[in-house]
């Protein structure tokens, strides 16, 4: 699995994890293959787990499933606040950690910006006391983009996670450079356009070109493109699926297109 830094800490981080919207908002009966696919996750080298209380059942899945597992801590845990207020804040992130059955979480972020000038002062203080590791912020809309930027570039945070696929390209207009050029490491969600692009190329063979290049799936065709990008961290497509998950976790290994090659990918698409 290919790794990047996390520019705050020189931490190395795989390139995909795992999104767990609508995927994870499961009872008990759904955990068996939940687990598979998190063990070969595992296996492939993933580490990133992102959730959110916004997820449901999500936070919960994934407490109960991996503190059975003996890689429990083998797992980067990432989570979110989403509320308002600095004492419902407070009790939100205290309730996730414990959802999580984590004493300790890797990444906290402010959940598509909600209230988050009232939160951020909390996560810092969080951090300092070493009750989690990283913070940082989220959205997924091309139109939060430009406030994105503003915070990055104000605000001292280390992750911060946006929209970004072959189709919806406009965080290559300035936010991911803006990242780069402050410090900021990247999670990237919407992959798939929420499974859109897959709809796109539904029943249609991968060019023969693609295969030579390492392109052995449609997820790694979307994938590959996204983490060719210098400035994407680690992009987190959601599934509940084990033959989806190896597909993306694939794609994370071996060459990465350069510059001609990503175009090539785009007008091939384009002309589907």
């Amino acid at each position: 699995m290919i790794k990047r830094i996390i520019p705050s800490s020189g931490e190395a981080l795989p390139v995909i994890g795992l999104g767990t919207w609508q995927t994870f908002d499961v009872t008990g009966n759904a955990y068996p293959g939940l687990k598979e696919v998190l063990t070969k996750m595992h296996t492939a080298g993933g580490t990133l787990i992102d959730s959110s209380p916004m997820y449901g059942r999500s936070e919960n899945a994934i407490g109960d499933i991996c503190s059975a597992m003996p890689a429990a801590d083998d797992f980067f845990y990432a989570t979110k606040v989403w509320t308002t207020g600095l004492q419902q804040g407070i009790e939100q992130m205290e309730s996730s950690m414990q959802k999580m059955q984590r004493t300790r979480m890797d990444l906290m972020q402010i959940h598509n910006l909600t209230d988050w000038k009232t939160h951020l002062p909390q996560l810092r203080r969080w951090k300092e006391s070493g009750k989690i590791r990283y913070i940082g912020i989220t959205h997924y809309t091309d139109a939060s983009h430009e406030e994105l930027e503003k915070i990055i570039t104000a605000e001292k945070l280390d992750f911060v996670q946006f929209n970004y696929s072959i189709t919806a390209r406009n965080a290559e207009k300035r936010l991911l450079n803006v990242a780069a050029a402050n410090g900021v490491a990247t999670l990237i969600n919407r992959p798939f356009g929420e499974g859109k692009l897959f709809g796109a190329v539904n029943g249609k063979p991968l060019p023969a070109w693609a295969k030579e290049i390492g392109i052995e799936s449609w997820a790694a065709f979307f994938l590959k493109y996204i983490i060719a990008h210098p400035a994407v961290t680690c992009v987190i497509p959601a599934t509940g699926n084990p033959a989806h998950v190896m597909d993306n976790l694939k794609a994370g290994e071996g060459i990465l297109p350069d510059d001609g090659t990503r175009k090539k990918l785009i007008d091939w698409l384009a002309n589907v």
